[in-house]
């Protein structure tokens, strides 16, 4: 019993000590890693834009179509920015080219409505 005992507080500890240190961990994110999940994070919400804009479409259903046309543009070109400044946080240099044709695409979308 006693056993037993001192592995029920081993695994309260051990729980404890997860509970306590993950929020520290998730704090510590550096600014790269801030703007690198910022860069996924607005690029998906956009892309989850527009695909629903074409679920809706295919179902006949045009309301709000250059609305969410536009905010999903306006993430694209967020998501961009942040991307750029993650590499200028590494002081490497952002795949321009790339960046450039994504950030064309997210215009045109934009202005196309």
């Amino acid at each position: 019993m006693l056993h037993s005992i001192k592995h029920l507080v081993l695994k309260i500890i051990i729980i404890l000590f997860i509970y306590i240190s993950l929020p520290i961990s998730i704090r510590a994110q550096t600014t790269f890693q801030f703007y690198l999940n910022d860069f996924y994070s607005k690029r998906d919400q956009a892309i989850q834009i527009l695909n629903e804009i074409e679920i809706n479409l295919k179902k006949g259903n045009k309301n709000q179509v250059c609305s969410k046309q536009r905010k999903a543009a306006k993430l694209g070109i967020l998501a961009n920015q942040s991307l750029i400044k993650a590499f200028q946080i590494l002081g490497s240099n952002p795949p321009m080219e790339e960046i450039k044709s994504s950030q064309n695409r997210w215009e045109s979308i934009l202005n196309n409505c």
